[in-house]
């Protein structure tokens, strides 16, 4: 199934999970996949390196299992900025060898000791790429609430963005935030840029003290006062902690909701006690909301 026509039907509702180290066997994700299949996402989206290697293998096999064995619609991703034509290639008839139709093109984070290739410098070059090379894959692309951290403006940021649609990208999955107001300002600016796919609001629940300071400094996303004051009072309770940071998540998606968002993409960084919290807790008010 092509992930884009499903807003056509409904306000989608989607997880991200991570493929195990490629020390680890793939069989080692399985238990989560049984676990997430039980909360009927619309679709999966699977992670793969920047260098498109490393645990490549693992992602592929998880997207098709996904499909074959859990009736679920997977998504690849697919970073470029060290990969070759050859490398995309090689990807993209993997993909199409596993029945894999949506993949998210993405530019993908810089490795410090690998030379970035020189074929891919931005994703809108790899969504070109894709939409020459095979019409018939979906491919979603990611996009930044508070601005890509290498991006000198918003405005500026919005333009790469417009060019990543216009190159072929039918949706958009934005990065991780915790200020809704910082995405419903996002929102009504690509929508002033022309930009009219449908964007997926990108939701982490922070469950735990070490994920801020990574999270923040990957993302640049801002921490509003009340989750400050959270982090503050409970980071020496990890209990306490892993419950609020899962309320906080839960009062997010519910007034974006509530906002007419076109979807919700939950990083649920493996954890399926956490999306099951979150995905029990808004499954009346998603199924309220209509199209």
């Amino acid at each position: 199934m092509k992930i884009a026509s499903l807003f056509e039907e409904k306000t989608v509702f989607s997880f991200e999970v991570f493929p195990p180290k490629k020390t680890s066997p793939v069989e080692t994700i399985y238990q989560t996949l049984e676990e997430l299949q039980d909360l009927h996402p619309d679709f999966i989206s699977v992670t793969l390196g920047a260098g498109g290697s490393g645990n490549g293998d693992h992602t592929i096999a998880i997207a098709k299992r996904l499909q074959e064995q859990y009736g679920i619609t997977s998504m690849s991703h697919l970073p470029c900025i060290h990969c070759t034509r050859e490398k995309i290639d090689h990807l993209l008839q993997q993909f199409a060898e596993n029945g894999i139709e949506n993949v998210l093109a993405l530019r993908g984070d810089r490795i410090p000791e690998l030379q970035p290739a020189e074929d891919f410098q931005h994703a809108n070059e790899l969504v070109a790429y894709i939409r020459q090379k095979n019409p018939n894959l979906d491919i979603a692309g990611a996009c930044y609430p508070e601005c890509h951290t290498e991006s000198p403006s918003l405005e500026d940021d919005i333009a790469n963005l417009k060019k990543k649609v216009d190159a072929g990208a039918t949706h958009l999955i934005s990065q991780l935030f915790f200020d809704n107001d910082a995405f419903f300002h996002f929102q009504a600016e690509a929508r002033k840029a022309g930009i009219t796919v449908p964007i997926e609001a990108g939701i982490m629940p922070v469950t735990n003290s070490r994920q801020i300071t990574r999270m923040v400094s990957m993302c640049g996303a801002s921490l509003p006062r009340k989750f400050t004051r959270i982090i503050q009072k409970y980071e020496d309770n990890p209990t306490a902690l892993q419950d609020a940071g899962i309320a906080y998540a839960i009062a997010q998606i519910i007034e974006l909701l509530a906002a007419g968002v076109d979807g919700i993409h939950l990083y649920t960084m493996n954890n399926p006690y956490v999306a099951r919290k979150i995905s029990h807790a808004v499954s009346g008010v998603l199924r309220a909301t209509k199209r």
